[in-house]
């Protein structure tokens, strides 16, 4: 089998309107591959810089797959949440960027949205805080029913991939 390895990490975002971020993150791939070794979704730390536009985690990713086909490559699906003084978490942004099918060292930008609501929820928004999520995060990354929802552009998510592609050449496919 084929064998894809991805090693890198989340560096951390900006562009958000509110410092103390985290992410929660996660990687899908489709019915023809299979996790070899590492954590397939995950959560980082909270981030609350004083003086800085960006809120930096670092947090690493080490996932290996093998994988039949080509149909199905792996996306990273991402989730920023902001942590207020009280402990309480609210989403500021969805984003989703694909895994790079060439091998080698890459520096991504993941842009974020997050769902509008209508304005009773905007208002309540502005006092309560909290918003409207998605019920089904699949959306994240699937785009069947994306196109319907209204959202607002929020920051970036910057990562660092590596990626190492093996026996790929066994199978047809040039690297």
């Amino acid at each position: 089998m084929a064998e894809v390895h991805i090693i890198g990490q989340i560096m951390g975002a900006s562009g958000f309107p509110q410092h103390s971020l985290f992410c929660k993150w996660g990687v899908h791939a489709g019915s023809a591959w299979k996790l070899l070794s590492g954590v397939a979704e995950g959560q980082t730390q909270v981030d609350n810089p004083q003086n800085e536009e960006m809120a930096f985690w670092s947090h690493p990713i080490d996932i290996h797959f093998a994988t039949k086909g080509l149909q199905g490559w792996p996306k990273l699906h991402l989730q920023v949440w902001h942590q207020d003084s009280f402990g309480r978490h609210e989403l500021y942004g969805y984003g989703f960027c694909h895994v790079p099918s060439s091998p080698g060292f890459h520096q991504l930008e993941c842009v974020t949205w997050r769902p509008q609501g209508s304005w009773q929820e905007q208002l309540s928004q502005l006092f309560v805080g909290g918003g409207p999520q998605l019920k089904n995060s699949d959306l994240i990354y699937s785009g069947a029913d994306r196109y319907r929802l209204q959202t607002t552009a929020m920051g970036k998510i910057h990562l660092q991939l590596g990626v190492l592609l093996r026996h790929f050449d066994r199978y047809g496919v040039e690297c």
